[in-house]
């Protein structure tokens, strides 16, 4: 018959490689660094299943380099690249704990930019996320795309993108907004807009009512763009918003209601200035929106940073506009995740840069030496005691 004493000298060696094991896991795969791997979603409150959804508009236009022109502020993260899927993570994981829904992507067909898109769009897959896409139909000098080509472009995200389970949806219908359409006539819009309307939606970026009503029959409704305005200074804001709903609404089309922190684009030939105002314009903008009775909110903007409009964590501005978001939205400030300190260098997502990823190999490395030398010991005196008995 087995001892107490044999049974417990073959069990501890057992025991305590165990235990060391799941020290080293612990090490190595901290559960913050899980989910953020993985993609885990934040949990947010109950409340979040029936408000209006929120997404903000997001731009993939970033190289490195990009960063060096006509900004007064730069990303927490550093001069990122769009190419870089570990921003994408981050981007979506804090976007999810401020209470938005999705992002809306500036797009239009070439290999840069449809790289991205898939790219955003598997890494909102990944963190059940939403995508819609704003397709820019105006070039750098803002004039109007020729239609046969954002007509070959419309046809292309109907085909292959717009059946991604990660793309927003409204009425079962993927949602597309067409930037630009003021510019374009009535004609070349039904043109461009007619193959692809059976399968997703189409709204216009119209200024007023009149242009809602022009498009009525050949889009789904509006997507009213306006970073620029001055809450304090105009005292029609509201009365717009809501008037732009109520013609887009009889219509029987969608309506997304913009609101933005700020704006400021004199660097890049812009005239206007509008302050944050510690919040107080963000917290403006949002509850005029909310007025007009939206379909969707359109945040203006993720990461426009030419404008100054970017709620994303920034060196200038800090995590101000997310803090208020996401009291707007209602969610507990515990779902945030944590925002690296500033910094105007290269991308970094760990504030310590490498010096946690080595002290981990390194802890491992030590944990299992110590380990080996345990079990060599523990089995060293069972043998002695063997040999007693």
């Amino acid at each position: 018959m087995t001892s107490r004493r044999g049974t417990a000298l073959r069990v501890g060696p057992a025991l305590v490689v165990a235990g060391l094991a799941l020290v080293v896991a612990g090490l190595l795969f901290p559960p913050s660094a899980v989910a953020s791997r993985a993609g885990a979603p934040v949990t947010v409150g109950s409340a979040d299943r029936t408000r209006t959804p929120l997404l903000a508009y997001y731009y993939q236009w970033f190289q490195r380099s990009s960063w060096q022109r006509a900004k007064t502020d730069h990303p927490r993260l550093g001069r990122y690249s769009s190419d870089d899927a570990s921003v994408i993570r981050t981007h979506i994981g804090w976007a999810r704990s401020a209470g938005i829904d999705g992002f809306v992507v500036s797009w239009k067909s070439s290999a840069v930019n449809n790289r991205r898109l898939e790219l955003l769009l598997t890494e909102a897959r990944a963190q059940d996320f939403k995508v819609a896409v704003i397709y820019q139909g105006l070039d750098f000098r803002r004039r109007p795309l020729a239609a046969a080509r954002v007509a070959a472009d419309f046809r292309l995200l109907h085909d292959r993108y717009a059946r991604d389970p990660a793309f927003f949806r409204l009425g079962g219908k993927p949602l597309t907004v067409f930037s630009g359409t003021w510019e374009y006539a009535t004609a070349d819009i039904a043109r461009i807009t007619g193959p692809v309307r059976k399968g997703m939606l189409v709204l216009s970026t119209e200024k007023n009512p009149e242009g809602i009503r022009r498009l009525a029959r050949v889009t789904d409704g509006d997507a009213y763009y306006w970073s620029s305005v001055n809450p304090d200074t105009n005292d029609r804001h509201s009365v717009k918003l809501r008037a732009m709903a109520e013609t887009a609404h009889r219509a029987g089309g969608y309506w997304m209601a913009p609101f933005a922190p700020g704006f400021d684009a004199r660097l890049v030939g812009g005239t206007k200035s509008v302050p944050r105002d510690d919040g107080r314009t963000l917290r403006t903008e949002y509850a005029a929106a909310v007025a007009s009775r939206p379909d969707v909110l359109g945040l203006i903007s993720w990461n426009e940073f030419s404008e100054n409009s970017h709620v994303e964590p920034s060196v200038a501005h800090g995590t101000q506009a997310l803090d208020e978001l996401r009291r707007l939205r209602g969610v507990p400030a515990s779902a945030s995740p944590s925002v690296p300190p500033a910094s105007s260098g290269a991308a970094r997502h760990e504030p310590l840069g490498y010096w946690p990823g080595l002290l981990r190999i390194v802890g491992c490395a030590v944990l299992l030496m110590v380990s080996v030398a345990a079990l060599a010991r523990l089995r060293g005196v069972r043998t002695r005691r063997e040999r007693r008995t």
